[in-house]
């Protein structure tokens, strides 16, 4: 850390909305030539405290403290203005225009009678580009870039300016591990330069891999903050969630029942080849391999939603065809599918009516939908879920990442499915929920349900399977039982090396 005066301090703020005290009294600061970590579960406020740093909410009480002068932001560009720059999760890119336009959007430069320096804008552009280390230039079309690569412009935007602090929200979530390098790399320019960071992320190893101080939001409130290189992921998991988490290894406590899934040969082109495993009531069946392996579009098969190109589907001992998510849902498999909003859930939307999308016309009283039976339903999940929400009115949009997630499960759970396939479950949850997703499905397979686990972090789909398949390139390498897995052989089997070539 190269300054002990605060580039930015927030005091004491307060922000509230309809039913929610979204955050009560909260101060936080970052140094100078520092990486600072916030943390929090989903909903504890990290988002609402950001929007108001970015000048999108104004806070109820409390001070915004840019280089010890205090100051009200009323817009994302007046926080850019006072050095404030945010790298969000979600992208904001025009894919029609070029990179250099998108960096500069509002602010080109100009030569006289208004006209754009081209020159200029492509030779500033690609000073950025040159210390991001990217492959691609100031004229390449965003819209032909990968989802990493406008993930990398986003950044460059954030270097237009004389930054006095940038904040990074799951940055990685959508980079591969040598752009993560590439990224960590751009971060440690920033802190040489003494531009304090701010960085959101769920990911615990990235947390004490770059920051130097972690500070910790709960239910919108302030609980404390810890050097770095002094803590452990216990202890901040504990600050978070106010509790222990139990991340043992599963051990199976109940009966399985008889096989409620078989897949037997199945193929779909080059996606993959020859698939046969089996998952009995009771059991939580985890697939791990890397991206590209087949795992997704395994489930995307059994959905109805691809078409296989041979083999044969078994439900309950008897075969069956599925050519479409209808008949999936009919014949009783559910899918709560990797990305939560855009595939699993409409954002415009309140709650009940996300959770009852599927079985609308089961619900019908005469032409209407029958309302108390929907929010029967809502209630029921609510609880069971513990899905933090006002009410069933609010628009799952505005739900933190983790709620929604609930969302889409307690929907699919209604309708009692026999198997129920869950892809990437707790994909940019925090930790207390991911817990909680991962007693939920434990519980249900207790209660007899079939479940696949589809996931890429070794540490959940060793914590909540009982037998795991391991893919790579498109075929099944090895099936293991919950006592014979161990991370090595897990590695191994999904880096292509079969049980008899491994040493």
């Amino acid at each position: 850390m190269t300054g002990t005066t605060p580039a930015l301090r927030l005091e004491g703020i307060v922000k509230t909305f309809p039913g929610v005290r979204a955050l009560d009294g909260v101060s936080f600061s970052v140094l100078p030539g520092e990486v600072h970590a916030l943390m929090g579960e989903n909903g504890a406020g990290k988002s609402t405290l950001m929007k108001v740093l970015g000048g999108i909410y104004q806070p109820d009480e409390g001070k915004i403290i840019v280089s010890e002068q205090p100051v009200v932001m009323t817009s994302p560009l007046q926080a850019k203005s006072k050095g404030i720059v945010f790298i969000h999760q979600e992208l904001s890119l025009a894919e029609e225009l070029t990179v250099a336009e998108n960096i500069y959007l509002g602010e080109l430069p100009r030569k006289s009678f208004g006209r754009v320096d081209w020159q200029k804008l492509h030779e500033q552009t690609n000073r950025i580009l040159e210390m991001l280390k990217v492959g691609f230039d100031a004229r390449t079309r965003v819209g032909d870039l990968s989802i990493a690569n406008q993930q990398m412009v986003e950044i460059a935007r954030a270097l237009t300016v004389e930054a006095k602090a940038v904040i990074f929200d799951e940055p990685t979530a959508s980079l591969t591990d040598a752009e993560k390098v590439v990224l960590f790399d751009v971060i440690d320019n920033l802190k040489a330069e003494g531009v304090g960071i701010i960085y959101i992320s769920h990911r615990m190893e990235e947390i004490f891999r770059i920051t130097d101080r972690i500070s910790v939001l709960r239910d919108g409130q302030y609980r404390g903050t810890l050097n770095t290189a002094e803590t452990s992921e216990d202890e901040i998991t504990q600050l978070m969630i106010g509790r222990k988490l139990d991340l043992s290894r599963n051990a199976v406590h109940h009966e399985l029942g008889d096989v409620a899934l078989e897949v037997r040969g199945l193929s779909c082109g080059s996606l993959f080849r020859d698939i046969s495993f089996e998952v009995r009531k009771g059991e939580v069946v985890g697939f791990y391999g890397l991206v590209g392996a087949g795992r997704t579009e395994i489930a995307e098969t059994l959905f109805g939603l691809r078409e296989p190109s041979s083999g044969a589907i078994f439900l309950n001992g008897e075969e069956t065809a599925i050519h479409s998510p209808a008949d999936a849902i009919a014949k009783g498999i559910s899918l709560v599918p990797e990305d939560r909003k855009t595939q699993g859930l409409v954002l415009g939307m309140n709650c009940r009516d996300n959770m009852t999308l599927p079985q609308v016309d089961d619900l019908k009283a005469g032409p209407f939908v029958a309302e108390g039976a929907e929010i029967a339903i809502f209630d029921q999940y609510r609880d069971r879920l513990d899905i933090r929400t006002p009410g069933w009115k609010q628009l799952a949009g505005n739900l933190s990442g983790g709620n929604q997630q609930k969302i889409v499960i307690g929907k699919w759970l209604s309708m009692h499915p026999s198997v129920l396939i869950v892809d990437e479950p707790t994909r940019g949850i925090d930790v207390g929920s991911k817990s909680e997703i991962h007693n939920l499905i434990r519980d249900l397979a207790s209660q007899g349900y079939a479940v696949i686990v589809i996931s890429s972090e070794m540490p959940e789909v060793l914590h909540v399977s009982d037998r795991i398949v391991a893919m790579y390139s498109g075929e099944i390498i090895r099936t293991f039982t919950s006592e014979e897995v161990t991370e090595d052989n897990l590695i191994q089997a999904i880096s292509g090396i079969r049980p008899d070539k491994a040493a």
